[in-house]
């Protein structure tokens, strides 16, 4: 049995696993193929979704030979997986007859479309007067649909107001602030820059971003010549996020939390005291241990009086400008809502889609206070010891640096 996965590769992507006759019986996503697929023979079946034991391990005994096909990230593999089980309908899959409690991806013929998750019993119950033109899916696992949509909904931001609501709204919504609405709430978009967005979605639910990557770039160098460098930027961090999507929250149904062996947490704190000899720090731990050498230091140029989340700002945009470093799994801020907001939105104005989660520490400084959904394949304990770490790498610097100063060095 161990021939069946020995060569698969350690990436995201599809299985197909067959019987003698090659007919397909199970078709799969994992965010890495080898580990995902051995998990069946190595140890006792353990099923998404609650499914019964005893009917994996009778698959399990079927099979003779696994396919797959290697995608570059989680989200792709998970596209894949619906458009192949929509298509092959593989019987150790959910059967078509059940689909009624799987996720579909539904665009409306809006005059600016909708993107709505809607269960497939509501399709049904609708039929054909429903208001749909494109569906995609079946997703079987309705967390990883939705977490596919928060993804793509940050590079391809888009609407979810009904029709009557279009530009009915005396400012923009709470959506559009935190750059996910495009602004249809309030007029702010038009109708042809709206349907970009809404068909590179569609091409990304049909497996072609490579198609979307070459309109992107066009668009991008059209830009830079008629010297809109304000569009071509934004173009610019949206093909960046297509290309280095971080989507390790995607597949937690199926993965187990082994992923931290090999997850890179960069941790963020920032010591000063008024405002002077301001600095920030990023350590990095690796399979949850610290790996000093991989540290930074940052002083702060741009802020010259206390304020801790514009000093993030500068240090997270500073390191982010360094694309020889290896990008993390996640970014881990010492602070609260604040500094957590100001991360994500230079990650969202550079085009990065990487999870964010701060520890407020509390008035007194006794309590451990996550902002934002931990990774499921990280520990809280772990993120502790990594704000710990940043802490006191911050706290050292600082008075390095003080006492530099104080001696007139």
């Amino acid at each position: 049995m161990k021939k069946l996965h020995a060569k698969m590769p350690d990436s995201p992507g599809v299985y197909l696993m067959k019987n003698a006759r090659g007919r397909i019986l199970y078709i799969g996503k994992a965010a890495n193929l080898k580990r995902r697929v051995s998990s069946y023979f190595l140890r006792p079946a353990r099923l998404p979704a609650g499914r019964q034991d005893s009917r994996i391990e009778k698959m399990v005994s079927e099979v003779r030979k696994i396919d797959y096909k290697k995608t570059d990230t989680a989200l792709e593999a998970l596209i894949l997986e619906a458009t192949l089980i929509k298509k092959h309908e593989p019987p150790y899959n959910v059967r078509e007859k059940d689909d009624k409690s799987f996720l579909y991806v539904e665009i409306t013929k809006d005059k600016f479309p909708r993107v709505l998750l809607v269960r497939g019993r509501a399709y049904r119950q609708a039929g054909k007067s429903r208001a749909g033109g494109d569906r995609f899916g079946p997703f079987t696992s309705a967390s990883s649909a939705r977490e596919a949509l928060r993804i793509i909904r940050k590079i391809f931001p888009f609407s979810v107001h009904p029709a009557d609501k279009i530009g009915k709204f005396k400012k923009p919504c709470f959506d559009y602030e935190i750059g996910l609405c495009p602004g249809t709430c309030a007029g702010l978009i038009d109708k042809t820059d709206y349907l970009k967005n809404v068909r590179n979605i569609k091409l990304l639910f049909q497996g072609k971003k490579a198609a979307i990557l070459r309109t992107l770039k066009r668009e991008m160098e059209a830009a830079s010549k008629r010297l809109d460098f304000e569009k071509a930027a934004k173009l610019r961090g949206r093909i960046f996020a297509l290309e280095h999507v971080q989507d390790v929250a995607l597949i937690k149904s199926e993965e187990d939390s082994g992923t931290e062996n090999k997850a890179r947490i960069e941790g963020y704190d920032i010591s000063d005291i008024s405002g002077t000899s301001a600095v920030g720090a990023m350590v990095v731990f690796r399979g949850g241990r610290p790996a000093p050498n991989e540290y930074r230091k940052f002083k702060i140029g741009t802020v010259f009086k206390p304020n801790d989340t514009a000093m993030l700002k500068e240090v997270i945009g500073r390191r982010l400008n360094h694309r020889e470093w290896p990008l993390p799994d996640l970014f881990l801020i010492d602070g609260g809502k604040p500094q957590v907001n100001a991360a994500k939105k230079i990650l969202r104005d550079s085009g990065f889609v990487i999870p964010v989660v701060g520890i407020a520490k509390g008035a007194k400084r006794k309590k451990n206070e996550f902002i934002g959904s931990i990774p499921y394949n990280l520990s809280p304990i772990t993120l502790i010891k990594v704000r710990n770490e940043a802490h006191r790498f911050a706290q050292s610097y600082h008075k390095r640096l003080r006492k530099i100063i104080s001696l007139g060095l």
